[in-house]
């Protein structure tokens, strides 16, 4: 899991996110494991298997530890400004954010799976600075994150070892059955290689989350932060499941934890290690479900079908006639319920897949066909989402880029691209280019001069401006001529574009 600072956020009031899930079965090679050359799995029982628990998991934990990592991570984030109360300048205050978590290695070759979660941190989920992975020898790697994936909570990691690693292979999760034992393997709270054992409490539980991974493996296994991104081993040694969320008032293991079930997992990590991302269905709505009032206000029955507040423009949906009002009652012949939503069956049909849905519009059953399209990456639907009044009035985290840091010191602004989609959130004209305030460092002269969140930037001393690195460039330019402030054209929703000099901070 990652540090407390993030632990506190993320459990909130009873969920706990400790991420982790997918499935192998067991390969082990290295130092001190006799084998042949290639994966090493425990042998299939030779009849149906005995009843009752098994004697000891002693021989399996001995096989599978070697294969699970320690992970820990370093990152600089901004906790804050440190106003000068008698220039009005501000410096931003950077901690040192340390976290990990657990996971487990997947070729010979030093390729490891763990959760997006464990390696990033910080309010919006930036990629930590530093990765470092240990063995169960205490060997110390330090890690490049090959790729990471925010839908499904997985990421993998590439260590460079001398000699051949332990490893792990993936395995058939559907097979598992409620029930079944189960064993994690894991470095909670910092203690080290940690084995706890358990049963299979529930398949496919929807957690409420929405989206296409919203479908885990429930154990009662202990589970707790530091977890995230181990395996969660079936008695055959096959990983089927990544140790991932848990359910606690106190943040710690009562008995419910779930795990992303290996099938899930499996095509987002081939498509993480080969250096692409996975595909996901999308058709560009915003929906949502038909609870008690809703049902009443429509007249039709609750949790049947999900109710369409907005549509993108020019996505599938749109493309096929979908209306704000209509109710989605059926995907592509599959029954839309809380436990099966359409986020969650689109998610999971290929892009470019034409369907059917059935819906009720005024009243009126129909069905209309739709071709499902891409799902844009996470960081594109949040800015989608930009909401103007939030954190109004103060920057956000510490931007990673050179660019960003620079503009935040020289002119107390966070800013990013402004996309069609951000436009429409803030109110504007979709065409409009520029950079959109994401937030204002308090005491600047930004801030003096009462720009906030949601203006857009047009341009900067005459020169249009379409991304962070364009303004840092003018800003660059303006100063190399000696002048101490730039002038840069603003457009705020319902008022038309000003030019708004902004002073340089000393």
């Amino acid at each position: 899991m990652k540090g407390l600072s993030i632990v506190r956020h993320a459990y909130a009031i009873t969920a706990a996110l400790l991420l982790g899930g997918t499935a192998a079965t067991v390969a082990l090679q290295g130092p001190g494991i006799a084998q042949d050359s290639g994966p090493v799995t425990l042998a299939e029982p030779a009849g149906p298997p005995r009843a009752g628990a098994p004697v000891s998991f002693a021989d399996l934990a001995a096989k599978l530890q070697p294969a699970v990592v320690n992970i820990a991570t370093r990152q600089k984030v901004e906790v804050g400004n440190l106003v000068n109360p008698f220039s009005g300048t501000s410096q931003p205050i950077v901690e040192d954010q340390q976290g990990g978590g657990s996971g487990f290695i997947i070729s010979a070759d030093g390729l490891i799976v763990t959760n997006n979660h464990v390696i990033t941190g910080g309010p919006n989920g930036e990629q930590v600075d530093i990765v470092m992975v240990k063995l169960t020898d205490r060997t110390e790697y330090k890690a490049r994150i090959v790729g990471r994936d925010v839908a499904s909570d997985l990421a993998v990691l590439k260590i460079e070892a001398k000699s051949p690693l332990p490893y792990v292979e993936f395995g058939d999760s559907s097979k598992t059955r409620v029930g079944d034992w189960v064993v994690a393997i894991g470095n909670p709270f910092g203690l080290g290689s940690t084995v706890t054992a358990g049963i299979v409490s529930a398949m496919q539980r929807n957690t409420g989350q929405g989206g296409a991974y919203d479908r885990f493996i429930q154990t009662d296994t202990a589970i707790n932060r530091g977890n995230s991104g181990g395996p969660l081993f079936d008695l055959n040694g096959r990983v089927i499941g990544i140790n991932n969320r848990l359910i606690s008032p106190v943040g710690a293991n009562i008995g419910i934890n779930f795990a992303i079930p290996a099938d899930a997992a499996i095509p987002v990590v081939n498509a993480l290690k080969g250096g692409g991302a996975p595909k996901r269905g999308y058709l560009g709505i915003a929906i949502e479900a038909v609870d008690e009032d809703l049902a009443a206000a429509l007249g039709l029955p609750k949790d049947k079908g999900e109710f369409v507040q907005s549509v993108t423009a020019d996505g599938g949906a749109a493309k096929a006639g979908i209306k704000a009002g209509d109710v989605i009652l059926k995907v592509n012949g599959r029954d839309v319920t809380p436990d099966q939503t359409l986020s969650y069956i689109v998610a999971n049909i290929a892009p470019g897949t034409r369907i059917p849905l059935d819906l009720i519009r005024g009243g009126k059953a129909m069905t209309i066909n739709a071709m499902v399209g891409t799902r844009p990456p996470e960081d594109q639907l949040v800015k989608a989402r930009f909401d103007p009044e939030e954190q109004k009035g103060a920057a956000k985290a510490a931007p990673k880029s050179d660019s960003a840091q620079s503009l935040q010191k020289d002119l107390g602004l966070a800013v990013s691209a402004l996309t069609p989609d951000i436009a429409e959130a803030i109110g504007i004209d979709p065409k409009t280019k520029g950079l959109v305030v994401e937030g204002v460092v308090q005491g600047s002269s930004a801030a003096q001069r009462n720009l906030r969140r949601g203006d857009v930037i047009m341009s900067a001393d005459g020169q249009p401006i379409l991304k962070p690195e364009d303004l840092a460039a003018q800003v660059a330019a303006v100063k190399k001529k000696g002048l101490e402030a730039i002038l840069v054209e603003v457009r705020r929703r319902g008022i038309p574009s000003a030019f708004v000099p902004l002073r340089f901070a000393n």
